[in-house]
């Protein structure tokens, strides 16, 4: 089933991801923790974004090109949605065009949305285009593989080059 979600920012500010708001299990809908979550990636605050998760859980980049490894944690999304980027680009961005598909498993979701913005120092504008599978459980992700167009991401964070950089095989490797 394809359905079209207008974000509702007031809706989503609450970062609390067990507050449900129609009052039922005392947790929330999966399409409410993952509009909390890419509202909170845009608005913050980053610090409470790692509480959408589960103590353990399973995140991963598949389409990354460097290849990170799954963070596990609670505790390593915390660090990675808290760590300073290493770059001096602040990026103004919202989510859009958002279209969640409910799955047979009242767990699952599939997202399809795109970061879109401008960043501050330069005008540039960009969009990084993104589909995130999520298993939500108990009001909580249990698991993610978010598929992030990362050239577009890298672009608009001014690290394109390091990127390209990282990617080229090394110079003193025999060949």
């Amino acid at each position: 089933m394809r359905v079209a979600v207008e974000v509702e920012i007031d809706k989503v500010r609450s970062m609390d991801s067990r507050a449900d708001p129609d009052g039922g299990d005392g947790h929330s809908s999966p399409r409410d923790v993952f509009l909390r979550l890419v509202n909170g990636v845009c608005e913050g605050p980053y610090e409470n974004l790692a509480d959408l998760y589960a103590e353990q859980t399973h995140v991963t980049h598949p389409f990354h090109p460097l290849n990170p490894p799954p963070l596990l944690s609670r505790s390593e999304l915390h660090e990675h949605f808290t760590a300073p980027p290493p770059f001096a680009r602040t990026l103004n961005r919202k989510p859009v065009n958002i279209i969640i598909h409910d799955t047979a498993d009242p767990e699952v979701i599939v997202a399809e949305f795109a970061y879109q913005g401008h960043v501050d120092e330069t005008g540039e504008a960009f969009t990084v285009p993104c589909v995130f599978v999520l298993r939500i459980r108990d009001g909580l992700i249990v698991e993610s593989r978010d598929y992030i167009d990362h050239i577009a991401s890298a672009r608009a964070w001014g690290q394109l080059e390091s990127l390209l950089t990282a990617l080229r095989p090394s110079s003193d490797v025999d060949r």
